[in-house]
């Protein structure tokens, strides 16, 4: 200790939003060099190159093999697999001094794919993995919670190649296996659940998620087994309704009702139904959104939904993209004057928009909830500002230009696959496997000649693994109100031998028992500083984290140490020949196991 660059911190980082960026900060693990990038210490060093050795031995176990590219790229690729426009603001694009255009890569599917074909041409050379521990950028617009997400971090990608579907089924799950054996290896929970492919693409995709109250990702489950991203949930379609008993259309005066609550009210009030109340269930409202396309087109959109679900806004992002989605602002409005806001009905949306000139705007696209279906009866906006419409019939009165399923989804909602309610989790995506099939290989050109020497196109799979950010789950998960704690798998050392007092006799002692544990293999961090206050030696041990403590003091002049577990806070006074076998003992069973 003496010696090791690290000085921990008494306070919290002002920035620090969740416990695992504090207490990384603050036990000198890293350190904040710009929002969302982190230079690494020696201690986060340690825990990160042995996070990276148990990924890197199951990828070799699964039958990968190891390459590194460079994390600064050439545009063209990117280009050619629409992604320099797809990804972007969140893409780092840089010039060079030729004004030539780069990138800072975010992933590197591109790379991986003319890497493939610059060397391979037969059948006979697949299947094949490659795998890279390479830095990534994304230029997020909110960094957050330390290196859960930053704007540069570490990842492991895998990509797989294969000459058919069949070939990459069995490289999609020899890779999903090894994910399940990495993060039981670092006993992090998880949740393999389905996912929507974004900006990757592919048939399937699945997620690793570490369940944790300060996730990012909602996610869903159900007593049969289903499991999926709230982004990735499908709502069941109802049947059609009979509405030929439904009366026509009635438009009611609704002074201030321009909120669902208010409109419930006013008509319960103004015109209420003989069978039962109305309810919010009962309304269809009308949600304006831009999306903002890659090219910078604004398109107004207007989304029809029961007025008891609101719209999830990361639903609404996956499926818009690559359009990333706004609010609409006054100035999109503005240009759309046939809408009035908190009166917005169908009649002037989409395919129910009445003629008009050939060198007006089209009219606002039109997408509906899956709920809405054929015969059902709405009580909505008479596009008139205290006016609604009672009794609309969908496939009656008004159509749609299509289905969007981006409402909210909540517990107790059924699974699609009818196996149960769903119940609703927050979990920290660690990984992300993706059967991306031939969308990077048919634009770059990766062919290979089969059995019967004909050119066809390689299939591929993606596989990504945040390794910064399971050091941070990690983090998260063991850490308690005193420090890190964690497991001796990853952590920077085995055991922390503490030497207190003045007594030249336990600093000798603690020296000794040190070395016997070093030469047995372990792991060790002594804290030999001669002016130390015990109280701050105990303090810092329990901030870093290391999952043994070793504790030379007082008890030495009766013949004791003290052995504490970091993670239980259990103490047991032993002589220290028997700690040194204990502490043995504990280290080596954990590793093994």
């Amino acid at each position: 200790m003496s010696s090791l660059f690290v000085r921990t911190l008494r306070e919290a980082p002002a920035d620090a939003e969740v416990a695992s960026h504090s207490w990384l900060v603050r036990a000198g693990y890293v350190r904040r060099a710009a929002p969302g990038i982190y230079t690494w210490l020696p201690l986060g060093l340690r825990v990160l190159g042995k996070i990276e050795a148990i990924v890197r031995e199951e990828m070799n176990r699964a039958g990968a093999q190891e390459v590194h590219f460079p994390a600064l790229l050439p545009r063209e690729p990117y280009e050619a697999t629409g992604r320099w426009t797809e990804y972007g603001p969140n893409l780092f694009r840089v010039k060079d001094r030729r004004d030539n255009d780069l990138l800072l890569a975010p992933t590197h599917e591109e790379m991986f794919t003319l890497l493939v074909a610059d060397l391979y041409s037969s059948y006979k050379d697949l299947p094949l993995t490659l795998f890279q521990l390479q830095t990534k950028y994304r230029d997020e617009a909110r960094p957050r919670a330390g290196l859960l997400r930053g704007r540069e971090f570490i990842m492991k990608d895998a990509y797989s190649f294969d000459v058919d579907d069949e070939g990459l089924a069995a490289s999609y799950d020899a890779q999903r296996a090894a994910y399940e054996r990495i993060f039981t290896r670092l006993g992090l929970e998880y949740a393999i659940v389905s996912a929507t492919a974004g900006a990757m693409g592919g048939s399937r995709s699945e997620e690793f998620l570490h369940p944790s109250p300060i996730g990012e990702d909602t996610f869903v489950r159900s007593p049969g087994g289903y499991a999926a991203n709230v982004e990735a949930v499908t709502t069941p379609v109802p049947p059609a309704v009979d509405a030929s008993g439904e009366p026509a259309p009635i438009v009611h005066d609704t002074p201030a009702a321009a909120t669902i609550e208010a409109l419930v009210d006013s008509a319960n009030e103004l015109f209420p139904r003989a069978d039962r109340p109305w309810t919010a269930a009962d309304t269809l409202k009308h949600v304006l959104v831009t999306a903002v396309h890659p090219d910078g087109d604004r398109e107004v959109l207007a989304i029809g939904l029961p007025g008891d679900r609101n719209v999830d806004g990361k639903r609404l992002e996956a499926a818009l993209y690559p359009a990333e989605a706004e609010t609409a602002t006054e100035a999109d409005l503005r240009t759309r004057p046939e809408l009035v806001p908190g009166y917005v009905g169908p009649q002037v949306l989409g395919p129910n928009a009445p003629e008009r000139a050939d060198d007006a705007p089209s009219p606002v696209r039109y997408l509906l909830d899956p709920r809405v279906v054929d015969g059902t009866a709405w009580v909505s906006g008479a596009n008139v500002p205290g006016r609604h419409v009672a009794h609309l019939v969908k496939g009656r009165d008004f159509g749609a230009d299509g289905v969007i399923d981006v409402a909210e989804v909540r517990a107790g909602d059924p699974a699609p696959d009818g196996s149960g309610p769903l119940e609703l989790a927050r979990g920290i995506e660690v990984g992300h496997i993706f059967a991306l099939g031939r969308k990077y290989a048919e634009a770059l050109g990766l062919n290979v000649l089969d059995r019967n020497g004909k050119a066809v196109t390689v299939t591929m799979g993606s596989y990504g693994l945040g390794v910064t950010r399971v050091l941070a789950a990690l983090a998260e998960k063991t850490c308690d109100d005193a420090g890190l704690a964690w497991p001796v798998d990853v952590a920077p050392f085995h055991v922390h031998v503490v030497a207190t007092g003045k007594d030249a006799a336990v600093f000798d002692t603690a020296a000794d028992l040190a070395g016997r544990l070093d030469a047995a293999g372990l792991e060790v961090l002594y804290d030999d500083r001669p002016k130390v206050s015990p109280g701050v030696k105990f303090a810092d041990a329990e901030i870093l984290g290391v999952p043994f403590i070793l504790v030379v003091g007082r008890g030495l002049a009766s013949g004791v140490v003290e052995v504490r577990t970091r993670a239980s806070g259990d103490r047991v006074e032993l002589a220290p020949e028997a700690a040194v076998t204990e502490l043995i003992d504990r280290v080596r069973s954990a590793l093994a196991h």
